[in-house]
């Protein structure tokens, strides 16, 4: 099968941005944004210095996670290898971006819909080369098809040692490097020099991050260790060959690179998990005990289901709100691409939705009197598990959605799953306490929710040790565990989720039941809901702060 792919050839690249320049001009590339861009780093201290060039872009993966990730088919793998996107259909929400362990994506500011290199697939298809190749003045890019031995790539793929980024990631990328340095292809090996053109940029020409700098056309790449003006590359300034310095890799440091995208899932995704713990928790909580035998007032299952249905629209208008193309929200459902957990997800909220829905409906016909006596109960038995089950998996879909990014290794915890299952407990607990103070009939339920709050916060405590102390995969969790306890999020963390969160509201559910006063204990509940936001908010933004590129 033909199989089209990348070799970079680092020995002959000067850096000189003409790729960008015929990408941007063949797909007419908005300003801000790129298909392809070059990344400088540089070793050592004046006078021992080298440069490096790295052209970056998709890689085209036979594997692509942006593939599986994206909900409505706009990214595609097509039978040539190539993975080509239909921006006609992407609904913009950003799970391809979260998915590229390369940071190949981004979202095109005028169509508000993803968009990457797709290897030029239009010149493909008549016989043309893509439009960097063509342009490039070294023939530092080389393209073709790796399963024909008689290409040019194919031979130098036997022929050369190559290496290629994130192999770790299992995504069997098609870009490969000759000559390629792994502190330009490994993020972290060589860290941003201070400000330099892009430094500071997070979305468009313009919007400059706190500390950056706007850059222009003379400070390109100028940087302590640059050989100064009037003396030639390997000479000693005299015109005499000097030997090629020797560097280490530690000072090796960024440069020049493409712009920082920021964070792409805001705070509409940490709230929206806020919300769906609230709506589940309170199904969940009265529902199981109802499934289990236990005694429970029409006044809780009301109670439960109302919490329920408001908070999960309220989750259903956060989704929405996120999308870059919200007018297109309804292709999830239409158009679905069922590998993606987005899909999964929507189809798990829509079957939870309903079931609330045919639970009131055959409520309010018992109220008006409509169904026969008895039935109200007998329906109430029927539905009473499908809710708890549908109610479960909506809260810990989510997990699978986060794990679905290979770009984000924090995300993939295993103990991600019980994070949501854990905080959907606290979460509907902490809500159905504080409706008692003001809904008659719930008052039988505050011991059960009482323990149930002081259980889950405890376990809460549990997980999110396991989440940041065990071993990580990869150094990108690692740096975004300590992120959220060490770092930028760590007031956040340790003042709001650890302490207002949890510690404290465990003391006055001690307090609140020993002395017998509700009112202590429903403080707790809404502090646990604070703690419970805080804490989304941290494990949602730091894991985006690292950089993939």
């Amino acid at each position: 099968m033909t199989s089209y792919g990348f070799i970079i050839d680092n020995r002959k690249c000067i850096g000189c941005h003409a790729c960008t320049v015929a990408c941007k001009a063949e797909h007419d590339v908005p300003v801000g944004v790129n298909r392809t861009w070059v990344k400088y780093i540089e070793k050592g201290e004046f006078p021992d210095t080298q440069r490096a060039f790295h052209v970056m872009r998709c890689n085209h993966c036979e594997d692509a996670p942006c593939v599986e990730a994206c909900p409505v088919t706009a990214l595609y793998i097509r039978d040539d290898g190539i993975v080509d996107f239909n921006w006609e259909r992407c609904i913009g929400c950003k799970a391809c971006t979260q998915a590229c362990p390369y940071d190949a994506l981004y979202i095109d500011p005028e169509t508000h819909t993803a968009a990457k290199c797709n290897y030029c697939a239009h010149r493909v298809d008549v016989g043309l080369e893509p439009a960097c190749v063509n342009v490039c003045p070294e023939h530092a890019i080389i393209s073709g098809d790796m399963e024909d031995p008689t290409t040019e790539i194919s031979r130098l793929l036997a022929r050369e040692k190559v290496t290629a980024r994130r192999p770790e990631k299992g995504t069997r990328p098609k870009l490969f490097y000759i000559d390629g340095d792994e502190a330009a292809l490994t993020p972290d090996d060589a860290p941003p020099a201070s400000d330099y053109m892009w430094s500071g940029q997070r979305r468009g020409v313009g919007h400059h991050a706190p500390g950056g700098s706007h850059g222009n056309g003379n400070d390109v790449g100028v940087t302590k260790g640059v050989i100064p003006l009037g003396r030639k590359p390997g000479t000693n300034g005299k015109g005499a060959p000097e030997p090629v310095p020797h560097v280490q890799p530690e000072k090796a440091r960024r440069v020049y690179d493409e712009p920082n995208k920021g964070v792409m899932w805001g705070k509409e995704v940490p709230a929206y998990v806020w919300t769906k713990a609230i709506s589940t928790g309170s199904v969940a909580i009265p529902f199981l005990a109802a499934g289990l035998g236990f005694a429970v007032s029409e006044a809780a299952l009301w109670t439960g289901a109302l919490l329920g249905m408001v908070f999960l629209a309220a989750t259903g208008a956060l989704l929405i709100k996120d999308l870059d193309r919200p007018d297109r929200f309804h292709y999830v459902l239409l158009r679905p691409q069922w590998r993606s957990w987005l899909v999964r997800g929507a189809y798990i909220i829509t079957g939870y939705g309903l079931l609330l829905g045919l639970w009131f409906v055959a409520g309010l016909l018992g109220i008006l009197g409509v169904l026969p006596e008895g039935w109200a109960a007998a329906v109430d038995a029927v539905l009473a598990w499908p809710l708890v089950v549908a109610a479960g998996a909506t809260a810990v879909y989510t997990a699978f959605l986060f794990a679905q990014a290979k770009g984000r290794s924090f995300w993939q915890s295993p103990a991600l799953p019980v994070h949501m299952l854990v905080h959907a407990a606290v979460a509907g607990a902490a809500a159905l306490y504080i409706a008692s103070l003001l809904v008659g009939g719930l008052e039988p339920l505050r011991p059960a929710l009482a323990l149930t709050l002081a259980v889950g916060i405890a376990a809460g405590l549990v997980v999110m040790w396991a989440e940041l102390s065990v071993e990580h995969p990869d150094r990108d969790a690692a740096r975004a565990a300590k992120m959220i306890y060490a770092g930028r999020y760590r007031g956040l963390f340790w003042g709001v989720s650890v302490v207002l969160g949890s510690l404290v509201p465990l003391a006055l559910i001690a307090a609140g039941v020993a002395l017998s006063l509700p009112l202590l204990v429903a403080a707790a509940g809404a502090l646990a809901l604070a703690g419970i936001l805080a804490t989304e908010h941290a494990w949602v933004e730091a894991p985006q702060l690292i950089p993939l590129a």
